[in-house]
């Protein structure tokens, strides 16, 4: 009778740390802090009841008033004036609430750093949770874009110049695969996380829990929803917070490079894609005409912000002894809620990108032909041995740009080149259409991949 009474009242409890808002800073909040705190002290009393440490009906009555409204922040504040203790302060409020002498049993044999580490491994979870559908809410969009463009041809350049012609598909599968392997990433890091909570004493042995700490940790963490935790202590280690911090830098770097294409695809001069923004859009205060590409140049400041961020988080991990006094606290808030700005940008900006595939189209052709140049090479090499064919054809390349001609016409133009050719074989060779390797094939291969993925 009391287990359900229990599991009804810590469904009631956790409701306040789900991730229903789509909001990492309120689960970063003070109210939604104190609850977690709250949930996590009641979710050890029920595992200590139920080896008979305390009583039971000191755990249904410390879970039954683990609502945050028994730990007002005015009160809060007043008590830690005199106690000046994060923790303590708030202990001392909510046992005010507590009757029959349950609050003797509150915060048993714990310490004040588990209860805080396991605070921020349930923030992390829930954040997480958040980011991870905001990646597949990602993938979704880049998966509609790629079929969308997968026979969009344009330029594919390389070190900023036209390289090979290629389709906006290919490019953005490369966009749809990374992204897939960050969930991935997220995924692992989650792995790590559900096995996180600790309940190991002041030194990290479970002095102050009894002989049964390590099966009131499992307990403990199996109350929270969470997996067999860590036997080694890692409160002077946190690699696993790190792990998370170093993959969220990474993911970062994904969106920068997006972002940082983007930019550049909407130049005047390129103008192959748009971020919408509507008609009403002001992109200068002194210059009308202008349309500048917001979202992109925010992924590409997140890029620049987060592995900042990350930095702190991974020093946390040197620390002296059994266990120093690492804080990274509101550095784990501030990356987890960048993140979430990050991908909420990426979706906007996704569901707003226009892609202009006449001009793709026209840009293709910007070079006269002569992003073909390996194909005419290739074409020759057959004829008269690839070295020989290189030659001619950088040659009459570089004549065609110093005369402003096309390639065709160049090689027209060319006493011994003009031999080997056709104008038939001239019009099929310079048809980039017809020229993209197995731009397409490999597109489907991607979708298809990650498609599946998405099943298991």
């Amino acid at each position: 009778m009391m287990k359900n009474l229990l599991s009804v009242l810590l469904i009631f409890s956790m409701s306040v740390v789900t991730d229903e808002t789509k909001d990492i800073a309120y689960i970063y909040s003070y109210d939604n802090t104190n609850q977690i705190v709250m949930n996590i002290e009641a979710a050890l009393a029920r595992a200590q009841a139920s080896q008979g440490i305390i009583p039971e009906w000191a755990a249904e009555e410390i879970t039954k008033k683990a609502e945050v409204r028994y730990m007002p922040k005015t009160e809060v504040d007043a008590e830690n004036e005199f106690v000046r203790h994060r923790l303590v302060s708030r202990l001392n409020v909510w046992k005010r609430s507590l009757d029959n002498g349950a609050e003797e049993y509150l915060h048993y044999g714990a310490t004040t750093v588990d209860i805080f580490d396991t605070v921020l491994v349930l923030q992390i979870k829930a954040s997480l949770g958040i980011l991870i559908d905001d990646l597949i809410e990602i993938e979704n969009l880049l998966l509609k874009l790629t079929k969308d463009n997968i026979e969009t041809y344009m330029a594919g350049r390389t070190i900023g110049q036209h390289a090979l012609p290629i389709t906006f598909g290919k490019k953005t599968s490369t966009w749809l695969a990374e992204n897939r392997r960050n969930i991935e990433r997220l995924k692992a890091v989650e792995e790590k996380i559900n096995r996180s909570v600790i309940l190991k004493g002041a030194v990290g042995t479970y002095l102050g829990l009894g002989p049964k700490g390590i099966e009131t940790e499992l307990l403990m963490s199996q109350e929270l929803g969470l997996g067999t935790p860590y036997i080694a202590d890692w409160h002077g280690v946190r690699d696993v917070f790190a792990e998370y911090a170093l993959t969220l830098a990474l993911i970062s770097k994904s969106f920068g490079r997006i972002g940082d294409e983007l930019t550049l695809l909407q130049m005047t001069e390129i103008g192959e894609t748009l971020e919408n923004l509507g008609f009403k859009a002001i992109g200068s205060s002194t210059m009308p005409h202008k349309k500048n590409p917001r979202g992109p140049g925010n992924l590409v400041n997140f890029s620049r912000i987060i592995p900042r961020q990350s930095e702190i988080i991974l020093d946390d991990m040197v620390n002296s002894f059994e266990r120093d006094q690492p804080r990274s606290d509101e550095t784990l808030k501030d990356i987890s809620i960048t993140a979430e700005l990050m991908t909420n940008t990426a979706i906007r900006l996704l569901n707003e990108l226009e892609v202009n595939k006449d001009v793709m189209r026209k840009n293709l052709n910007i070079t006269n032909g002569l992003i073909l140049s390996q194909r005419v090479t290739y074409f020759l090499a057959d004829i008269i041995g690839k070295d020989t064919a290189e030659s001619m054809i950088h040659d009459i390349a570089m004549k065609a740009i110093a005369e402003n001609i096309s390639l065709s016409d160049a090689i027209k133009n060319d006493k011994i080149a003009s031999q080997y050719f056709t104008d038939q074989d001239l019009k099929n060779l310079l048809d980039p259409e017809t020229y993209i390797g197995l731009a397409i094939e490999q597109v489907e291969i991607i979708i298809n991949q990650i498609e599946s993925n998405r099943l298991d």
